[in-house]
This record gives C-alpha cells, structure tokens and sequence, in this order.
C-alpha cells in the first residue's frame, strides 16, 4: 500500500539516515579521542557530551506525545524503565536513578540512565534487549522511528565499540534536567577536514547542518506566524478601542449630567453612610464578644477532649488491670483444684494407712495373747 503522504516518508527516512550517521561519526570521534587521551573519561569532555546529545535525539526521534493533566509528556525515558523488567541486571540502574533527589524531570532520568549504562559497559546490551521487544517499544515509538527501524539495529551495533573506553560519570551536582541538546557540527566538520579521502563523513555532516537549518527555519516560521497572528489581533483591539473613544466622546456631556445628579443624590448617601458605619461599629462589638465567647467555648472543648482522653486511658489501664486480675484468679483458682486434688489424695493414704496400722495392731494384740499364753 502507498503512504498517503510520500514527501513526509521520505523526510523521516532522511532523518533516520542523517541521524545513524551523526552517530557513527560521533562514535569514531569519542573512540579516537579516548584512545589518545589515555584516561578515564569524565562528563566534561567534549566528544563524550557530543556522544550523549546525538544519542539522546536518536532515543527521542518517532516519540508518541502523552497526554496528561499538566500537558504533553514526550520523554525518551519511558522505554528505558522496560529495562529494568526486561533484563534484571539493570535494576541496580533503576534504583540508582530513583535515589537522586536532584533529578525532578523525566529527560534528567533519561539522562543519568544513559550515564549509568555506559560506566557499566551495558548500553548496548540493555538498547538490544529493547529492540528485541519491538512489541513494547509500539507504545512509546511511530512505527518510523529510529528504535522501530534497520537503523535502530545498526546504532546498537555501533554502540558495542564503546566498551573499550572507561568513563567515570559523577551525577551529583550534574544539571541533567536543564541541559540543552544542541550538536556541535564544528566538531564532525573538523574531524572531516583532518582525514584525507574520507568525504562520508563531511557530507553526513554537511547533510545534518542543513537538517537543523531547515528545522529552525521551520521554527522561526511558526514564530513569524504566531506574531503575525498577534498583530491582527492587536489591530482588532485597536480599532474596537478607537471605536470606544468616540462612543466616550459622544457620552461625555451625558456624564457631566449624572455627575450633577451624582452630587445631589451624594448628600443622601453620606447620611446613610453614616448610619451604617454606626450599626458597622455596633455589630464589630456583638462580633469580638462572639469572638471571646467563642474562644472559651473552644478552651473548653479542648478542656474536655483533654479530660476525655485521660478518661479512656484510665478506662484503658483499669481495663488493662482487670484482665490482669481476671487472669490471676484463674490461676488461683487453678492451684486450688490442683490443692484439693491433692489432699483428697492425701487423706486417701491416710485412711489406707490408719487401716494398716489398725491391722498391725491387731496382730500384735494377737501375738501378746498367744505370748502370754506360751508364758503360761
């Protein structure tokens, strides 16, 4: 089927082009000069904030615009949290961005979230964990993003070349929320002067410069229009109030009529006016009485609420204590029974013992009479 706009495809292949370009030219610049700086690079240096501004405009090319209360939400930080559930290993990233108080905007996350990737050595894996999930990245992307496209695939190929250098990013302090990402040409264009034979580079350049020409041109249009707009309304209101003044004119005697019967009607207004800044002073005074009353009787709900607070807690504690008592009668009552059990037992043997003995006795009441009858 044919795209029914074939001039806009065309352009947003264009752009897709120019921008997978930029990005191989800022990936070769950074690799270069990191390979001849011989050092850990730090946020401050020129190829590496380069790198991160194409980046960033490659991860916000094709967004879809968000509705919500406050406005339209375009941020490139809403498929970078899919991260975090796609691969476990970019938690620690996650969290990491979440504990930074300084970071109030979702482009600032973004930001710090890229920063993180690289020291890690994972940027080009967690952006290939990404675009294998084509089906999530939908939601966020124009089916002619970058992310969405060939191009896409050959960016996160070009990233793995940068696990040979070593970055050291400190986020603290960083303005990530505010920072402008604008690219600096001079740098492609000086790299492509330097390098003999090597004209690709120059032109992408040259090609990328004339993009951002015809967007600001774009812009500057937009701007032009809406002042235009401005200036007809303006001219609107000009001529609505000139409309006015001539209306007031034609008025004017009939103002100074009113104002004489202005200044007759003042007399009878005055005498009111006193009157009701009499009955004004009279009900100041109900009001600050009210007021006073008022305050006492809010002392003395806070009285009471303080009273009946004590009394819940005395009711509390006594109940506290009752149970506690309730608890030792239980046990009392327990040891009772375990008492009673044990001198019914008691007398038992007793009984079973008085018995013997009364049997002992018998016996030897038995053996003194066959003794004393052996002795006769």
């Amino acid at each position: 089927p044919t795209s029914p706009n074939p001039g806009a495809r065309y352009h947003t292949m264009e752009e897709r082009a120019n921008l997978m370009n930029m990005m191989k030219l800022s990936i070769k610049i950074l690799i270069q000069s990191a390979l001849s700086l011989g050092r850990t690079l730090d946020s401050d240096f020129p190829p590496l904030q380069q790198f991160f501004v194409v980046l960033e405009h490659c991860l916000k090319h094709g967004l879809k615009v968000k509705k919500t209360f406050i406005g339209q939400n375009k941020s490139f930080f809403g498929p970078l949290e899919l991260v975090e559930k796609l691969c476990p290993e970019a938690s620690d990233i996650a969290t990491s961005v979440k504990n930074l108080p300084e970071l109030k905007t979702a482009v600032g996350r973004g930001r710090a979230w890229l920063y993180l990737a690289l020291m890690q050595k994972k940027l080009a894996d967690y952006l290939k964990v990404l675009l294998d999930h084509k089906h999530l990245l939908s939601e966020f992307y124009e089916p002619d993003a970058v992310m969405m496209e060939e191009e896409g695939a050959v960016i996160v190929g070009l990233l793995v070349g940068l696990n040979v250098i070593d970055a050291n990013l400190c986020l603290k302090g960083e303005d990530l929320d505010s920072q402008v990402g604008v690219i600096d040409f001079s740098l492609y264009l000086k790299e492509t002067q330097d390098s003999d034979g090597k004209q690709d580079g120059g032109i992408t350049a040259v090609l990328d410069q004339k993009h951002y020409v015809e967007e600001l041109n774009r812009h500057l249009s937009c701007t032009v229009a809406d002042l235009q707009n401005k200036i007809d309304c303006l001219e609107k209101t000009n001529s609505k109030l000139q409309e006015e003044v001539c209306v007031w004119s034609v008025t004017k005697e009939d103002t100074k009529v009113e104002l004489d019967t202005y200044k007759q009607s003042r007399q009878g207004l005055d005498e009111m006016y006193s009157d009701v800044w009499k009955q004004l002073k009279e009900e100041k005074k109900i009001r600050l009485e009210l007021e006073k009353e008022l305050e006492l009787q809010i002392g003395m709900k806070t009285e009471m609420e303080i009273a009946m607070k004590l009394l819940e807690k005395d009711t509390h504690e006594k109940q506290d204590t009752l149970v506690a008592l309730r608890q030792q009668l239980e046990e009392v009552k327990a040891i009772n029974l375990q008492m009673f059990h044990k001198s019914q037992n008691a007398e038992c043997s007793l009984q079973q013992k008085t018995e013997v003995i009364s049997s002992f006795e018998g016996k030897t009441n038995e053996m003194m009479s066959s003794m004393k009858q052996m002795e006769e």
